[in-house]
């Protein structure tokens, strides 16, 4: 079905839908309504969809060139039931990679191009993050330029020039032979990356070498860095491994990193001057030197993704004298065990006050309940990802968490101490939706849900929500209270 096509059939009235009652229902006990049902919503809506050429999607980012609106998809391998997607903008079958979708229009989103990744199925392969960076804000960039840059799979990181969205070229490795990748951070204005990478003689899969992108043609390397006990001959237990981290840049001077996913997760807060200028030999000490504070949370709860909120003035405490200000950290866990089997507990949203850095904490939680069968859906029911942005439009008001087979959910967050559910969006599976599987006395049991994965926003405050089950991309907009809170029009 042609992206077009299967968008038109999602934003059909109701009442236009009854002939696809004749699709044969999902099953069993899988997400409610089938093929062709309406998406489940509360004070947001659905304005645009893209298939994404039914690719496992990743990593959403929007980046705004001149007047256009770029979206970069980074995927995950392919399934088995889609291991090398159509392409038909070159009419090839193509390893998945990176999707490039103009969403000037968000209505009408218009696949630009889409660059194949390394081969191999799911996390194996694809090229699952992108970050990227305009020419003009780096210190040696070529003003007129726009930069991609994304992992080859596990492979090594890759810079690409594309500022020509329909047309990428490949501009230079920065990093190679490695064992894993992840979710890496680009400083626009100061060119420094750092790199989820696993370099060969370190004791885990995932740590960070940071890199000076400031020219993006001619790499730079500054460090390695990770856990104390990752390091190369290093003894005894070896600490979970990265996923990610997030820098407040030379302004606010922090770098904030997440280990572990759905268990062991620590929190590490880190002097970003002495990161970057410090020893770089990765001996205890050095890598304790940029250390201001980490928290360490329970063996059964990950740190996925860990997003500074800033410092927020909380209304409970308005009229104390002391501690009405609190430096606020978001934690977000990514459940990994389809239909909440024993292997895991329920991953959530944490909320840390941060005010004493060198004694994080947290303060309270967010969690999606079970009211509505999520558990017995099919897939994962959990926590992911949050949006990353810090656009005025929806920064300290709303975070937009994705929950899998709960979709994508909005929080008030204008009181970090008692988050609230604002709203929340449950796309409708489609044909192209990948089945989830468990062993149910030794046999395969499958049901089809959406996997909400990531989830991005704009400057314009719409909201991009990709799936992990080849599901594609849906566009939204809020509506009712979460828009009042917004202050959209």
């Amino acid at each position: 079905m042609k992206a077009r096509d299967l968008r038109v059939r999602l934003l059909k009235p109701a009442a236009m839908l009854w002939p696809l009652l004749l699709v044969p229902p999902a099953p069993a006990c899988a997400q409610p309504g089938g093929i062709g049902a309406a998406p489940e919503a509360r004070n947001m809506r659905l304005v645009g969809f893209n298939d994404l050429q039914a690719r496992s999607a990743y990593q959403p980012i929007i980046h705004r060139q001149g007047d256009r609106y770029i979206a970069y998809i980074g995927h995950h391998g392919g399934s088995e039931t889609a291991p090398k997607p159509f392409n038909p903008l070159t009419g090839q079958a193509e390893f998945n990679g990176t999707s490039i979708v103009d969403v000037t229009d968000p209505k009408q989103p218009k696949n630009l191009a889409h660059i194949p990744g390394q081969e191999g199925l799911a996390k194996q392969g694809g090229a699952q993050m992108v970050r990227a960076c305009d020419g003009k804000d780096l210190p040696k960039g070529e003003p007129g330029k726009t930069y991609l840059l994304r992992p080859f799979g596990g492979q090594g990181h890759q810079v690409w020039d594309v500022t020509r969205p329909e047309n990428p070229s490949l501009i230079t490795r920065v990093s190679w032979n490695l064992k894993d990748t992840h979710k890496s951070w680009w400083e626009c204005d100061t060119g420094i990356a750092y790199l989820v990478s696993g370099v060969s003689d370190w004791r885990t899969r995932r740590m960070t070498e940071v890199y000076d992108l400031s020219d993006p043609a001619r790499p730079v390397k500054i460090r390695d860095y990770g856990l104390t006990g990752q390091q190369p001959g290093a003894t005894g237990a070896v600490p979970t491994d990265l996923h990610g981290m997030i820098s407040t840049g030379p302004r606010g001077n922090r770098v904030y990193f997440g280990y572990g996913t759905n268990k062991g997760g620590v929190l590490q807060i880190v002097d970003r001057e002495k990161l970057l200028t410090g020893p770089p030999a990765p001996t205890p000490d050095n890598l304790r030197y940029p250390v201001i504070g980490e928290l360490h949370m329970s063996p059964q709860q990950g740190a996925h993704s860990t997003i500074p909120l800033g410092k927020m003035k909380i209304p409970e405490f308005a009229a104390d004298k002391a501690g009405a200000e609190r430096d606020m950290v978001m934690i977000v866990d990514e459940s990994v065990v389809n239909e909440c089997q024993a292997r895991e507990t329920r991953q959530i949203v944490w909320f840390v006050d941060a005010t004493i850095e060198s004694r994080p904490m947290v303060v309270s939680n967010f969690n999606v309940r079970d009211a509505q069968d999520f558990c017995a859906r099919g897939g994962r029911f959990g926590s992911h990802s949050a949006n990353e942005s810090m656009a005025p439009v929806f920064y300290q008001k709303l975070a937009f968490a994705t929950w899998f087979n709960a979709g994508v959910r909005a929080i008030g967050i204008r009181d970090p101490f008692s988050p609230q559910e604002i709203g929340y969006f449950i796309p409708a599976i489609t044909e192209a939706t990948d089945k989830r599987c468990i062993k149910v006395d030794g046999q395969e049991r499958c049901k089809t849900a959406i996997q909400s994965n990531n989830v991005e926003t704009d400057d314009r405050g719409y909201i991009y929500v990709v799936d992990r089950a080849n599901t594609g991309m849906h566009i939204l907009e809020l509506t009712g209270e979460a828009r009042a809170i917004a202050g959209l029009r």
